[in-house]
């Protein structure tokens, strides 16, 4: 494990999918992030890139030829990732494009994510460099999982999300092939709160296409505001977890699951993302903890 820490919190990163894997409060010793127990999901925060969520068939097509691509992609399980900077509050790790990347994914790139601590705040930053000359296409996102409940008196459904506004919000179903079909069911109607339990992700995650809120809130009705996550430079927003386990995955995405009509071409992919030759792009995202 990577660590660093400043007086407030310490976090750890695995060098595997450079991986955030544990992120402290040292006031409270609280670790606010899913610990990976395998009765449920073995993931903490994974890294999504250059896909998010399923392709239908598990493959896509560019310039008339067909690859396959893992879901989520390739980054979350890759152990050919470097760390290519750590100061004591920053680390920055950096993927870059081989021979085995361009079987499944044609461009030639690199990909950087960068742990920053600033006092109780952990950036986590995107960058994308296209190093190819031609235009690049991707999707990228976070997918962090924090505990609630943090404390063993209270429970699941004590535990709710509360956006920086009222919303109207549906939620873009998926279908039995986890592809996001045309159906779509209500959540919000002018209200900023979504209530955790047991059944809330009966029918996998929740989807929000093009959120207007770019700041949600972890809270409990005992204890008041855990931490928050801010998205500005992300379009979409998912919410999961595995049904009855005790965390919930707070995901700014820039991109979207396969639609279940999609022609594979990934140019046209719903969400993607287009990056001329030799420029750069950047996402961040925050999470705060309350201390």
């Amino acid at each position: 494990m990577h660590k660093i820490n400043n007086d407030i919190l310490s976090i750890a990163v695995k060098p595997t999918g450079a991986e955030l894997s544990s992120l402290k409060n040292l006031n409270t010793g609280i670790e606010h992030l899913w610990q990976g127990n395998s009765e449920f999901w073995t993931g903490r925060a994974p890294n999504l890139f250059p896909v998010i969520g399923l392709l239908k068939d598990g493959e896509f097509t560019y310039e008339g030829k067909t690859y396959q691509m893992p879901k989520h992609g390739f980054v979350r399980h890759n152990e050919n990732i470097k760390l290519k900077e750590k100061t004591d509050h920053k680390l920055v790790f950096e993927l870059e494009f081989s021979e085995e990347t361009l079987k499944i994914y044609p461009f030639k790139f690199k990909f950087q994510i960068s742990y920053t601590l600033n006092q109780d705040k952990l950036e986590v930053a995107h960058k994308v460099i296209n190093i190819d000359d031609k235009a690049l296409y991707f999707s990228l996102g976070g997918h962090p999982a924090f505990n609630a409940p943090i404390s063993n008196n209270e429970a699941y459904e004590d535990y709710y999300l509360e956006f920086d506004q009222k919303l109207d919000l549906s939620t873009h179903l998926l279908d039995q092939n986890g592809l996001v079909s045309a159906n779509t069911e209500g959540i919000l109607d002018n209200e900023d709160k979504i209530r955790l339990h047991k059944n809330l992700f009966d029918n996998d995650a929740l989807i929000f296409k093009n959120i207007q809120a770019k700041k949600v809130s972890l809270k409990s009705q005992n204890s008041g505001e855990i931490l928050n996550v801010e998205y500005s430079d992300f379009k979409n927003l998912g919410i999961w977890a595995k049904p009855g386990a005790p965390y919930v995955c707070i995901e700014p995405w820039l991109g979207i699951a396969d639609l279940a009509d999609t022609n594979k071409e990934f140019k046209t992919k719903e969400g993607i993302e287009k990056l001329e030759s030799n420029k750069d792009f950047t996402a961040t995202y925050t999470i705060t903890i309350n201390t």
